[in-house]
């Protein structure tokens, strides 16, 4: 593999495809070169736009390598981000010179999207530190993984596009442990156990996800009982996969709903079968918390660059433990 810059601005990649490549699609096995660094989504885009060439002639989209090719892949300089940085304040819980921790409110987006270009956590990051990875695109700078608006807690961004790749496969080979505490309604018949069950698109709903076989991917999760109250049980969840909304899907499909989520049924949907005894205590409890009660408690994992082990933890939100505490003296 050799790299040049012969084009000003572009840099060039030049890789010689292996034989036992041979039947593997092209951005496949280019997303797997550390020396490239690009997510599949970015090396897709490249090859739309007829900057990756095989054998001199620019690359299908659906391209299956031979074996014995050689490619080029010409990558352009990141764009300049539009994001504009905000003077809002952080709760930083961990920086150096390659990585920071932030404890995300809830009620704050992670990244800009549509509808959402300003007040995100990206916004703050920025006004803050101006250096951070481009690997997901300039929209997302530094993301590593993301929260959902209503979720609070411990989430990573990376300073650079080495250090982000390095975070990424460590969330594949499952080396960050990522521990949330939620409550979800009802009670699992089980103090501890384990959710393995496929997350994919909901068909219904496009902006929902679903447990489904059609086009989805592996979820797992596990969970340990930490409290029971009279109507809900409060969970420690560690996530062993990263898919969109999976603990609140999760625990939806069982039946057991994250408490307050308005997404799949943990506000009125599920409270609509509590006795009546105990409507007076749900409907204090949803005023008290009416978002999803999920946090994202604590990270664990060893730093890409120092090696050194990790532990970093954050306490529940007001709202969190304020309707914990009514639980409390309301018995169980």
């Amino acid at each position: 593999m050799s790299e040049n810059d012969t084009t000003g601005q572009f840099k060039t990649v030049e890789i010689l495809i292996p034989a036992d490549a041979g039947g593997e699609r092209l951005d496949k096995y280019i997303g797997r070169l550390d020396k490239v660094n690009l997510t599949r989504s970015r090396i897709q885009k490249l090859i739309k736009d007829n900057l990756v060439i095989v054998n001199g002639r620019p690359a299908g989209h659906n391209h299956v390598l031979q074996g014995g090719e050689t490619v080029q892949i010409k990558i352009p300089p990141p764009p300049e981000s539009d994001i504009k940085p905000e003077d809002i304040p952080l709760d930083i819980v961990f920086e150096d010179d390659f990585l920071l921790v932030v404890n995300k409110p809830a009620g704050m987006v992670t990244h800009p999207a549509a509808g959402n270009y300003a007040g995100t956590l990206v916004n703050a990051v920025m006004h803050h530190c101006r250096k951070l990875s481009q690997r997901q695109g300039s929209d997302r700078p530094g993301i590593v993984h993301r929260l959902d608006k209503n979720t609070s807690g411990l989430i990573i961004l990376a300073k650079n596009d080495d250090i982000h790749l390095s975070l990424q496969e460590k969330i594949q080979r499952r080396e960050i442990k990522r521990t949330y505490k939620a409550l979800i309604c009802g009670h699992m018949k089980e103090d501890e156990g384990e959710i393995n069950l496929p997350v994919g698109r909901s068909i219904k709903d496009r902006k929902k996800m679903t447990v489904t076989r059609l086009k989805s991917r592996e979820a797992l999760t596990y969970y340990r009982v930490i409290d029971r109250f009279r109507l809900y049980d409060l969970l420690e969840v560690n996530l062993q996969t990263g898919r969109t909304h999976q603990i609140r899907v999760h625990f939806s499909h069982l039946g057991h709903p994250v408490f307050g989520d308005p997404d799949y049924g943990g506000r009125l949907k599920w409270h609509r079968g509590v006795f009546s005894i105990d409507k007076q205590l749900a409907k204090t409890a949803l005023e008290i918390m009416p978002r999803q009660a999920l946090h994202a408690w604590q990270l664990e994992f060893i730093h890409p660059i120092t090696q050194k082990p990790i532990l970093l933890q954050t306490e529940l939100p007001d709202d969190f433990g304020g309707l914990l505490d009514f639980l409390v003296k309301e018995g169980r």
